[in-house]
């Protein structure tokens, strides 16, 4: 398995097994996508970053992108290229001679 279409094609199946497909639309899947941040955000909170459980950590960012995978499948976006645009505009927003080594917003450089 190398490529996000095959994570999605397991979650699929795995779905569909299930018959949740019912309960996946756009925004259910986006509020769930938040909700398994939070819990990542969780495992972090009032402690140091090394603290953290990576067993815990592991589960719930693999929750977080299966979510996001879901979500992507509903609109028939392609995760590569909408990672590549993004990534292309942020590189425009943030130029390297401006934005290397601070972590001001674009607006601020």
């Amino acid at each position: 398995m190398n490529s996000w279409k095959d994570l999605q094609d397991i979650l699929l199946k795995f779905r569909n097994e299930r018959n949740w497909e019912q309960f996946h639309n756009p925004k259910d899947l986006a509020l769930a996508l938040s909700i398994e941040v939070a819990e990542l955000n969780e495992l972090f909170l009032w402690k140091k970053p090394e603290e953290a459980d990576v067993e815990k950590v592991k589960d719930e960012l693999a929750d977080v992108f299966a979510y996001a995978i879901l979500l992507a499948e509903k609109y028939d976006l392609d995760i590569n290229e909408i990672v590549k645009t993004k990534v292309a505009k942020n590189a425009e927003k943030y130029p390297v001679d401006k934005a290397k080594g601070t972590s001001k917003k674009y607006t601020e450089l």
